[in-house]
């Protein structure tokens, strides 16, 4: 496994962890299709339908793990979003619909093999 990958992954079982902690309700977990993948699939405390990005990055001064949201990749996770809702319509809340979130994992230590010191960033519905 390269690197990128393993702060990847870190990053995603970190957003894991946050997210059940702040009361949401895992679905799914990389949902990977030809057309596009979304790393969390959850239902907020609302019961709103939630896919969510995870950016991870070790700490750098000059960007942020959010800087590497791309419009094409955004623009990739809308087509997978609504096409796993409309295949999903029992996993939609009356009245609620779905949204897209973004959870933003700044390590902060060196070491990805004993990372226990990093930010969390969460954006509702970008």
């Amino acid at each position: 496994m390269t690197k990128k990958s393993e702060t990847g992954k870190l990053g995603e079982d970190i957003a894991y962890e946050y997210l059940k902690k702040n009361g949401y309700s895992v679905i799914d977990r990389n949902f990977r299709r030809p057309w596009g993948e979304v790393d969390i699939i959850a239902k907020d405390k609302k019961g709103i339908l939630v896919f969510v990005e995870v950016k991870t990055m070790e700490k750098n001064e000059s960007l942020k793990p959010e800087d590497n949201l791309t419009s094409e990749k955004l623009k990739k996770m809308k087509r997978t979003a609504s096409i796993y809702a409309n295949s999903n319509e029992k996993l939609l809340t009356k009245n609620l619909g779905w949204r897209i979130d973004l959870v933003a994992i700044e390590l902060l230590t060196d070491s990805i093999k004993d990372v226990d010191d990093y930010s969390v960033r969460h954006y509702e519905n970008i």
